[in-house]
């Protein structure tokens, strides 16, 4: 109890300095007199009356309870006169209990109301008395109503365990009261848990206290209700934190008054049957045992030793959750087939002081005592077990019946020894008991939770240890990091510490929870960044996710229904993550702060932003590194601090409260601005990070645009496109004029773009953008923003195969640039306009548009808007210049442009660029049917080579359609070298996710491709019916640059399946289509087939006569193979 506050209470306050000289406490001051008052200095009458009534006050409630109550009472009295913390009020999640007298009202009626004062008093002695027992807090009594609170002020890894069995003592306790006409008493609990905001000072001097707003109190009255007499009843938020640890009734759904829904409710019966905490919650099969075995190896290594009779000891320790009790599981099964004996010891947190309580477990469970056995029947049971322990005398049978508080008057005089020998006389038989089954069987005595060990456990365990090195015997302790063994310098002893697991084994585990379904990557990053490979959050979280409705399970994966968010703390571990902060309330406030600037912090900002000096913070921090709450690398004032774990992070940041949050975040982004201002560095998004939480919206706007302009200068898409959505979505949130209407458009073009390289030109989200863009174009008069908008647009159009509103789009925007007279617009339309009309197959068109832009390319003026067109002007215009070149037969041009285009990509840093220039340069090698024997630049080598190059880049920096495009080629390749099935496989695979991009432009390509690979398998069919679908696929979207090699692989296929007749017709349509497009060297290739096949039908001057004008028509590129090929065969027709 706060003396001091109890004065300002009473308007007393100037008496403070003289009570606290005098030391003057809660005792003390319970006894004080008049003349005491005196001597302290009170000299004014009334100022001691006034204290004597108030003094009297509490000497009237505080002495109708006992010893427990008492210091329930002060707890109540202590929080409500303590003034507000630092960080006031908290976020947390609470389990509330609620007890009533039942039938109060009837017993008020019948006995006279002191008596009634009194049945009122013995009932709150009760409650506060077993709340206490079990570090609950009386929040209030309320007459025959008590309301308490387990997890506030301080909260347990157990807390809803705790109210669970603080109820159940409550209610037997009140059972064994009786009301003055001797019927006894009963009393029933209601439980919940719950999120609620807590402590939150209300009320006015005596009637102050710490509020709690939320539903859960309500709850768990509501369910108090439904409960028998002599019950606890549970809601389902509280059941399914207990696992199996108490046997429970479903009561199912019951509609409770203020709840608009019915709510699952359970009764508890009593203790559950698990054997450990850990079976408690993890019932049913475990599957296999994920990243620890090397660890189990040494076990098993470890009790080979023991079983040739060198007793061993393993001390396994280890955080919470990371793994003991699981590996000691998976030892166990290991050993399922061998014959030894186990002997299972278990500590509990609520029996540090029970003299040997793991020991007592174990003999109750090994004599199989049921609890309705009769003393007889026990003892009957007790000394059957020491007989297979080869222990016989009737003493050790009456020293182990008393421990298990068995009554031995009817078999067994009384034990006359003094308690100390008592004591000892217990602990040797126990190690002799020990000794006496390692005789029969090799042992296996495992110890878990001995961080919990009672001290005469702790005694007979040192006394094991020292017995087992010539026994085989295998002793395995599991504690907690906390815990100091006193064994480890013997010998026999092994210390072996689980660390925590790897990336690759923590995502195993995750699979595990989901049944082997994979979860979309960014659900499992996420779930691995915050869980540090921890298993049990690994598999807590993953649950979470599974239950959340985050995700859709499609065929053997999970797919995200929305965008992800930030993941919340599983319930299940939210108890046990603020037990770790609550253990160090004094320093929790610059944790709190520290969570607030992030997992790692600076010792400088933090100092900048807490309230406290250097001195005190610095005091802080040590005890937080001593606790391992965090960790520190350098030293202050340089120091950089970060939590051990994320979800302690995110615990210490849900704790507080919005507003405090706000405050918090505010004051982090203004130390950092005016670092900024200082000179030194600060990241925007961080900075943008922070005035979004304090809700300085036009600041974390200006800031996100920054960190987005950034990261695509950077070349990291990814990182902008989440930096351009932050922003955007507080962009929306600010009222409409015309700067915000340009600040959107500036982004929504940015992210338009962004899209485009790492989701794809057509894909929903590259449309969608900018369709926005275009929206606020007629806000806007803009002309580059404009283009950008028409840009997308056309993009969108164009790998959707919709090529003709792809033409009229650029169309017009080289109309609008020209009118405008904006030179950088004019380039970018004509480039557009240009790979348009190649991909129509006019490639003559589609040249000079694309030569029209490359001569009005300055690399000096233009080479930025590769940031804001996606792709680099020269190296797109290189691309579709060589592809052009090729066609209309130009081949050593078009090898020219290929050197100089992947020249230009080894110099440009924009990696978008660089991997479509790779692309297309793959590509080009497909076309040109060479497979190596040009020689390429020397830091990509062959047409292999880039495209390991385009899938590497496009992986790393997240470009999913190129990497698509990538595995295809590849796929493509293998065929070629021989790795049909394989590479028939990829092939196919890449396809399927390419039409997922929404793509249909190449796709006729790839089918080309692909009735390559089935013809090489021997498919013939197969491949036709590909092309067939190629060639349907043209007439649709009028993407006519494959069509003669469409029409020529067709004719192919129909030779191999001797159908002449049409093949020629193939032949003579690839040939008129190749005319058409102006494409010389493809009307080479059809001319060249037709030729052949006429020879072979006897028409040789027929077949001269296509060919030869052909032949003579080319001044360039005769070491090709087409050439060569065409002028060899030729030679041959008129030889």
């Amino acid at each position: 109890m706060d003396i001091e506050e109890w004065l300002r209470s009473l308007g007393l306050q100037q008496y403070g300095t003289a009570f606290r000289e005098n030391d003057v406490e809660a005792e003390v001051l319970l006894r004080l007199t008049a003349e005491d008052l005196k001597d302290i200095g009170v000299s004014s009458v009334g100022h001691r009356r006034k204290l004597l009534e108030a003094i009297a006050e509490l000497r009237e409630s505080s002495s109708a309870i006992s010893a427990e109550g008492v210091k329930a009472l002060t707890q109540v009295a202590e929080l409500a006169s303590a003034p507000a913390s630092p960080t006031g009020a908290e976020r947390r999640q609470l389990t509330v209990m609620f007890a009533d007298l039942v039938g109060s009202t009837a017993i008020s009626a019948r006995v006279d109301p002191e008596e009634m004062s009194e049945i009122i008093r013995g009932y709150q002695n009760c409650c506060a008395g077993e709340i206490t027992r079990f570090e609950g807090h009386i929040a209030k009594f309320m007459g025959d109503g008590v309301l308490a609170y387990f997890g506030w002020p301080r909260a347990h890894e157990d807390d809803a365990e705790r109210a669970v069995r603080a109820g159940l003592a409550v209610a037997s306790s009140v059972a064994q009261l009786r009301a003055p006409d001797g019927k006894p008493l009963a009393g029933r609990v209601g439980i919940a848990t719950g999120l609620v905001v807590v402590g939150e000072l209300v009320g006015d001097k005596e009637a102050r206290e710490r509020a709690v707003v939320g539903e859960t109190p309500t709850l768990a009255s509501r369910l108090q209700d439904l409960a028998r007499p002599g019950s606890v009843v549970v809601a389902e938020s509280t059941r399914h934190l207990l696992g199996d640890l108490f046997e429970l009734e479903d009561l199912g759904p019951q509609v409770l008054k203020g709840f608009e829904t019915a709510l699952k409710a359970f009764s508890v019966r009593g203790e559950g049957r698990a054997e450990s905490r850990f079976e408690a919650f993890h019932t049913g099969a475990l599957t296999k045992l994920i990243g620890r075995e090397q660890e189990l190896a040494l076990l098993l290594e470890r009790w080979s030793r023991a079983e040739d009779g060198e007793g061993q000891v393993i001390l396994l320790s280890g955080e919470p959750g990371i793994g003991k009790s699981r590996i000691v599981r998976a030892l166990r099964e290991h050993l399922a087939n061998e014959s030894y004996i186990p002997l299972s010891n278990y500590c509990s947190p609520y029996h540090t002081n029970s003299a040997l309580y793991p020991v007592v477990g174990l003999l109750e469970r090994a004599a199989h005592f049921d609890r309705d056995d009769t003393a007889e029947t026990k003892l009957d049971k007790l000394e059957t077990l020491l007989a297979r322990g080869g222990e016989q005398d009737r003493e050790a049978a009456q020293v182990l019946a008393a421990l298990l508080a068995i009554p031995t008057e009817t078999r067994y005089p009384p034990i006359d020894l003094p308690p100390q020998r008592i004591k000892q006389r217990t602990l040797e038989i126990l190690v002799e008991q020990l000794a006496g089954l390692a005789k029969q069987k090799p042992v296996l005595a495992v110890y878990e939770d001995v961080h919990w060990i009672d001290p005469s456990t702790l005694e007979l365990l040192g006394l094991v240890i020292e017995r087992v090195q010539r026994l085989p015997v295998l002793v395995l302790i599991t504690f907690r990091p906390e815990f100091s063994p006193p064994w480890t310098s013997h010998a026999h002893v092994t210390q072996l510490s689980l660390s925590r697991l790897t990336r690759r084994h923590g995502a195993a585990v995750a699979l595990r929870v989901t049944g082997g379904k994979a979860l979309p990557r960014e659900v499992l990053d996420q779930i691995m960044a915050r869980t540090d490979g921890v298993p049990l959050f690994v598999e807590e979280l993953t649950k979470t996710v599974l239950e959340s409705g985050l995700l859709r399970e499609v065929g053997n994966h999970f797919e995200l229904t929305g965008t992800l968010p930030p993941l919340a703390i599983p319930a299940t571990l939210h108890d046990s993550l603020m037990a770790r902060l609550d253990h160090l309330a004094p320093v929790k406030e610059v944790a709190q702060i520290g969570a607030v600037i992030g997992r790692e912090f600076s010792h400088a900002l933090l100092a900048a932003v807490a309230p406290h000096d250097e001195g005190r913070l610095q005091d802080a921090l040590a005890q937080l590194c001593r606790s391992e709450l965090i960790y520190c690398r350098g030293a202050p004032p340089e120091a950089t601090y970060s939590f051990k774990h994320a979800l302690v992070q995110d615990a210490a940041y849900s704790s507080l409260l919005k507003t405090r949050r706000q405050q918090m975040h505010a004051r982090i982004a203004a130390a950092l601005e005016e670092r900024v201002a200082a000179g030194s560095e600060a990241l925007p998004e961080i900075i943008a990070h922070h005035c979004t939480e304090a809700g300085l919206i036009e600041r974390a706007v200006s800031y996100w645009w920054q960190a987005a302009q950034s990261a695509i200068q950077r070349s990291a898409i990814l990182e902008s496109i989440a930096h351009l959505e932050n922003g955007l979505r507080l962009v929306r949130t600010l009222p409409d004029s015309q700067e915000r209407v340009r600040l959107e458009l500036d982004m929504q073009v940015a992210l338009g773009t962004a899209f485009m390289a790492a989701k794809g030109w057509s894909s929903p989200a590259t449309a969608a953008a900018f369709a926005r863009a275009e929206e606020l174009c007629e806000r806007v008069d803009d002309i580059t923003l404009r283009s950008v908008a028409d840009y997308g647009r056309y993009l969108v159009y164009l790998l959707r195969g919709q090529l003709d509103a792809a033409l009229a789009t650029t169309t017009s925007m080289l109309r609008r640039a020209e009118c405008d007279c904006d030179r950088a617009t004019i380039m970018i339309a004509h480039r557009c306009v240009g790979i348009t009309s190649v991909h129509r197959g006019d490639f003559d068109a589609g040249r000079k548009h694309m030569e029209a832009s490359l001569a009005l390319y300055d690399p000096n003026e233009h080479a930025a808007l590769a940031y804001r067109f996606a792709y680099d002007p020269r190296i797109a215009n290189l691309c579709y210049i060589a592809h052009a070149l090729l066609h209309l037969g130009y081949p050593d041009q078009a090898f020219e442009k290929y050197t100089e285009l992947l020249q230009a990509i080894r110099h440009h840093r924009h990696s978008p660029s660089a991997a479509f220039g790779l692309f297309q340069s793959a590509l080009f090698c497909t076309y040109s049917r060479d497979l190596g024997a040009y020689k390429r630049d020397s830091n990509f080598g062959a047409d292999e080579a880039i495209i390991d190059e385009l899938i590497s880049i496009s992986t790393e920096h997240g470009f999913s359609l190129w990497r698509t495009a990538g595995v295809i080629l590849k796929g493509w390749v293998l065929t070629q070298a021989g790795e049909s099935d394989s590479g028939l496989a990829q092939m196919r695979d890449g396809i399927v996710e390419w039409r997922g991009h929404d793509a249909k432009l190449f796709v006729p390509r790839w089918l080309l491709m692909l009735a390559s690979a089935l013809s090489r398998l021997g498919n013939p069919r197969a491949a036709l019916d590909r092309i067939e679908e190629g060639l349907a696929l043209i007439t649709e979207t009028n993407e006519r640059w494959n069509e003669t090699e469409l029409h020529l692989r067709k004719g192919e296929l129909l030779l191999d399946l001797k159908a002449d007749k049409k093949a020629e017709a193939s032949f003579l349509h690839a040939l008129t289509v190749a005319q058409d497009q102006r494409a010389k060297l493809w009307e080479l290739r059809a001319a060249t087939s037709l030729a052949r096949l006429w020879v072979q039908g006897n028409e040789r001057q027929r077949a001269h006569d296509l060919l030869a004008p052909v032949c003579g028509w080319f001044t360039e590129g005769f070491a090709t193979p087409d050439i060569k090929e065409a002028r060899t065969f030729l030679d041959l027709v008129e030889s």
